[in-house]
């Protein structure tokens, strides 16, 4: 049986990377925690339209860790998902459906 829902492995650290392009909802979040770290968000189809206007969440953690799970359907990015992740190191892991 085929799922719509998979992982995607966020560690390219300090620029902002595309993860997915087009529709999907992001269920959970996990991150390995190192000292101050913080994961941004947008709804954007590339890099370079990763801005305030598309900025969607902003989480910021450290030791740790990061562990969300987002209740209902989760966070709609229609455009894609792009990330940029700033820190000591580490990697962040999302659950996301529309695979």
């Amino acid at each position: 049986m085929d799922s719509d829902q998979t992982t995607l492995n966020m560690a390219t650290i300090g620029a902002n990377t595309l993860s997915r392009l087009g529709r999907a909802r992001i269920t959970s979040i996990q991150g390995y925690g190192v000292a101050a770290s913080t994961l941004l968000l947008y709804n954007a189809s590339t890099p370079g339209e990763a801005g305030a206007g598309t900025l969607v969440a902003t989480y910021k953690f450290g030791e740790e860790g990061l562990e969300v799970y987002i209740p209902g359907s989760g966070i709609l990015f229609d455009q894609g998902i792009v990330y940029n992740l700033a820190g000591a190191g580490g990697s962040v892991t999302v659950t996301i459906t529309g695979a």
